[in-house]
């Protein structure tokens, strides 16, 4: 080996850049500052072997410190480290054997090193540190100023302190280890856990964006310190990005870092290559030359900067049939550690299951506007009626995708009078859809053109359901309304359904009772009609029960809060925004709601 000094090219000493060694004196925790376990070794070094200058030297690949040291001179003695140019102890960790120099001055491989010139270290005695395996971490030494003969007793007694202090050096090892091991066994447990919850969590949301919302909030930071989800479209591209950061004042550098994500994956993208090959990539170390390479818009570069990325992981979301439909990508920042196969086993199982997730939203949504499409279909177009303004509204359930059997209508009679309706068959199937269509078709067949009372077009509604074999239970109000005097007339027959409301135009607010037996029934019943009048001003609102009913409360009390809304909002207001304002409020709907309003001119 050559020599250390001024002039000469020291040759690297492989050992020093040993990553196991590198690791184990990691896990030490011990750095240049003064650790008092340690400087009670260098003090009994100094005591026993009568030297000016003993130390528990570490050395890593590029300096040496001195976690326990005696009698070092300034400046060195404040900063408790050397570079390997004033280093002894590396040739100890490299041939891994006492160093023993009467005279340093005399030894080819030190007599340049600037030890001597610096430090004053002319004898040296130097004897291995040690881990559990045998790997030598640095050196204990005793050093003089002067040439010294070391005899056997002062080797023997080095030699003794040396194994006592790679004892120590062990136990901190040690601790670190069952430190870490307990670190990775909770890690592994909230990991379980969080995978066990995973398809209840994902599973209780048919939104993809929910679905999306609740992965990303699951995985950080458990997982990692920030995420994207990117979603692709049917041709393979990038369509939406999300993400979430454990720094909530980073929300807003990732949210610009997504949105410019979208269209400024490069075709050297990382994310880009899992999309076409469905293989997972993996940085356990990692910087921003991966987004610099991956990215045709610089400020992404800025972005993640501040975001930070130490390693990072990206895993394909796969639907049926191993189709590519997004990709995960977990991201720690510098100071965590890098991602592991575990990391990216567990990530893998993450992705096959938000494909899941995600394939089932997306066919709920194509399903949910297909259905939705036919339902509004057999609605129809209210009519313009000189003295009634007329509002409706129509509005599926929330947390399914079938059509259901809920209606209203509103047709103009031959003689100008209007024949108003509305209903709910039982069901929320493409049958209770298409009984829904028969009904409403039976309604406009059975009441156009016949001036007959609501009641008995109600007893003639019963006798076609039952003699035309339509297969449905069903409620209904069905209203004609007619011009008298500067205000309406309104005669109603109520079928099993909830009854109509009354909104005066000073704001009081009522309920227009008389409720019948369903519609249906294997023995029709006999019908009575109900008669009213609206005033210039007054409002009757017809609905359907998914306005006011609930599982967790009667429906009286639903229609009391339903009451209590309509009197707490005034007279006066809008039709529209009046059948807006009911939609709006019934947040917790279970079911479809239809309403039909009208108001007297």
């Amino acid at each position: 080996m050559s020599e250390d000094g001024p002039g000469r090219t020291a040759v690297p000493v492989p050992a020093l850049t040993d990553p196991d060694r590198l690791r184990s004196l990691d896990e030490t925790r011990l750095d240049s500052v003064p650790d008092e376990a340690f400087d009670r070794f260098a003090r009994l070094v100094g005591d026993l072997l009568d030297v000016p200058v003993a130390l528990v030297s570490l050395v890593d690949a590029e300096r040496q410190f001195f976690p326990g040291a005696t009698g070092l001179p300034e400046p060195w003695a404040a900063r408790r480290e050397t570079p390997l140019s004033h280093s002894f102890c590396q040739h100890v960790v490299d041939i891994e054997v006492p160093m023993v120099l009467p005279d340093a001055r005399l030894y080819p491989r030190v007599r340049l090193n600037l030890a001597i010139e610096d430090l004053g270290v002319v004898a040296y005695a130097g004897m291995p540190l040690t881990d559990l395996d045998g790997r030598v971490l640095g050196s204990l030494c005793a050093i003089d100023s002067k040439p010294r003969a070391w005899t056997k007793e002062h080797l023997r007694t080095l030699g003794d302190l040396a194994a006592a202090c790679s004892s120590e050096l062990r136990l901190r090892i040690a601790v670190r280890g069952a430190e870490e091991a307990r670190r990775r066994a909770e890690e592994a447990h909230d990991r379980l856990a969080m995978l066990a919850g995973m398809s209840e969590m994902l599973g209780g949301t048919l939104d993809v964006s929910t679905t999306v919302d609740r992965l990303a909030h699951a995985m950080v930071p458990l997982l990692g310190d920030w995420c994207l989800i990117t979603l692709v479209d049917p041709a393979g591209r990038p369509r939406t990005v999300s993400g979430v950061h454990r720094d909530p004042e980073r929300d807003a550098d990732l949210a610009r870092f997504t949105a410019l994500l979208t269209t400024g994956l490069g075709p050297d993208s990382l994310i880009r290559s899992v999309l076409r090959s469905g293989r997972p990539v993996m940085r356990g170390v990692a910087g921003l030359d991966d987004v610099v390479r991956g990215t045709t818009r610089p400020e992404l570069v800025t972005l993640a900067e501040r975001l930070g990325i130490g390693s990072h992981l990206t895993v394909p979301i796969t639907a049926a049939g191993d189709r590519v439909i997004g990709a995960v990508t977990l991201v720690n920042r510098p100071g965590r550690r890098g991602f592991d196969a575990s990391d990216l086993r567990t990530a893998q199982d993450i992705g096959v299951r938000a494909g899941q997730a995600v394939g089932n939203s997306r066919l709920y949504g194509e399903q949910r506007h297909v259905a939705e499409v036919l339902q509004h279909s057999m609605l129809p177009t209210l009519p313009a009626v000189p003295g009634i303004e007329l509002a409706a509204r129509y509005l599926p359930a929330a947390d399914r995708v079938e059509v259901g059997g809920d209606w209203y209508d509103a047709f103009v009679q031959p003689d100008g009078e209007l024949v108003a309706a509305i209903g709910d068959v039982a069901g929320h199937d493409i049958e209770a859809a298409a009984s829904m269509g028969q009904l409403r078709n039976l309604v406009r067949g059975n009441a156009y053109g016949r001036d007959d009372p609501v009641e008995e077009l109600v007893a003639n509604l019963d006798r076609a359901i039952g003699g035309l074999r339509v297969p449905t239970v069903a409620t209904a109000v069905l209203a004609r309304v007619r011009p008298h005097g500067d205000g309406l007339r309104v005669c109603w027959c109520n079928a099993g359904h909830p009854p109509p409301l009354l909104i005066r135009a000073d704001g009081t607010v009522s309920v227009a009772d008389g409720r019948g037996p369903l519609l249906g029934l294997a023995r029709p019943p006999r019908r009575t009609g109900q008669a009213l009048t609206l005033a210039p001003g007054d409002t009757l609102l017809l609905h359907t029960d998914g306005l006011i009913e609930r599982r967790d409360r009667p429906i009286d009390e639903g229609q009391a809060d339903l009451l209590a809304q309509l009197a707490a909002a005034g007279p006066g207001v809008p039709l529209n925004l009046l059948c807006d304002r009911l939609l709006a409020a019934a947040h917790r709907r279970e079911d479809d709601v239809a309403l039909l309003a009208l108001r007297a001119g």
